[in-house]
């Protein structure tokens, strides 16, 4: 765990864009033998957003979310000097975070992917805390954004029935120490167990006849459902509470726990091992489904619109998925 000491991460508006589109479990169970009782009682979901249409990407969702964050606080983007998008499923393996800068005018902001899957965020916005308290930058644009729709088997039901597409986004600031909102993170990787959760490339039987090389495609998302339970149930109250012993905050302290929304049964699992009540549980997964980078800060946003927050709340946010990477941020909320 890393304490942030030098300039201060304060956090100035959130903003958050899911599809129009809505697939229940009722209308998943006319395309795969399911039904809404055993995906409820399994996962917590109801139904998920899609992004349908031709012509739609990821860059829809998370240019929408930028600008509800920005119109918050009334912000232009010219001020903004950095971009973090946060994303698995870009529209160019070449980075999707610049066309995200031009279509929201933020013309003298650096722009990058950062691909971590479900533990994009976080990672996210620990990476852009270490900018802005290093004084390399002073505004950052934090998004988080999947459209996992597009690399999901429909005929699988291990996997179509968790996943939904959305965008969150935050953004932050350098600030004086006194007023810092990000207190303290912890992020791990284990790459010894890459395969349990991924989206792999498949090459060809047969490479280029004169060059020797192999092309091919990639394939869709593939989880073992049962060890990436036992990993987030056993990793992720460990990464808490190292978190919270660095800082010298005790769970009794805890006014939120915000995990990502893969399934109702992880987040209540996690609760119970360190003993929080369930009713400082953020969940909205019931209505999108697990949506990877996004599902951190699209809870965010609408706790924050439902005025569920309140100034001085210590919220515990953690990321776990695909890698498998993990992580811790606390942040003390200010309003």
């Amino acid at each position: 765990m890393k304490s942030l000491m030098m300039q201060g991460t304060q956090i100035l508006a959130t903003g958050s864009s899911v599809p129009d589109s809505s697939l229940s479990n009722d209308q998943i169970s006319q395309i795969v033998e399911t039904s809404d009782k055993w995906i409820f009682t399994r996962t917590g979901i109801k139904e998920r957003r899609l992004l349908t249409g031709s012509q739609k990407s990821v860059i829809d969702l998370a240019v929408v979310a930028a600008l509800k964050a920005l119109d918050k606080i009334a912000m232009s983007a010219l001020e903004i000097d950095l971009i973090i998008l946060a994303t698995s499923s870009p529209n160019d393996l070449f980075g999707s975070a610049s066309q995200v800068q031009a279509k929201i005018k933020a013309f003298n902001a650096v722009a990058f992917d950062l691909t971590a899957a479900c533990s994009g965020f976080v990672l996210a916005m620990v990476t852009a805390s270490q900018f802005l308290q290093s004084g390399s930058y002073r505004t950052i644009l934090v998004i988080g954004a999947d459209v996992l729709s597009k690399w999901t088997n429909w005929s699988d039901r291990s996997t179509c029935i968790l996943f939904g597409d959305g965008a969150g986004a935050i953004i932050l600031q350098s600030c004086l120490k006194e007023f810092n909102q990000i207190l303290g993170f912890q992020l791990n990787t284990n790459g010894n167990h890459w395969n349990h959760l991924c989206l792999s490339y498949e090459e060809k039987i047969n490479p280029h006849p004169i060059l020797n090389v192999y092309q091919g495609s990639f394939k869709y998302i593939s989880m073992n459902g049962k060890e990436v339970y036992k990993f987030a149930v056993s990793q992720v109250p460990l990464s808490i509470l190292k978190c919270l012993h660095d800082l010298n905050i005790t769970i009794n302290d805890i006014d939120w726990l915000l995990l990502h929304q893969a399934n109702e049964r992880i987040l209540t699992a996690v609760a119970d091992k360190l003993s929080i009540n369930s009713n400082k549980i953020i969940v909205n997964l019931n209505k999108y489904g697990n949506t990877s980078a996004a599902s951190i800060p699209l809870a965010l946003d609408e706790a924050l619109d439902q005025k569920q927050i309140s100034n001085d709340d210590i919220i515990v946010i953690s990321g776990f998925g695909a890698g498998l990477t993990w992580g811790t941020v606390i942040i003390q909320w200010k309003c």
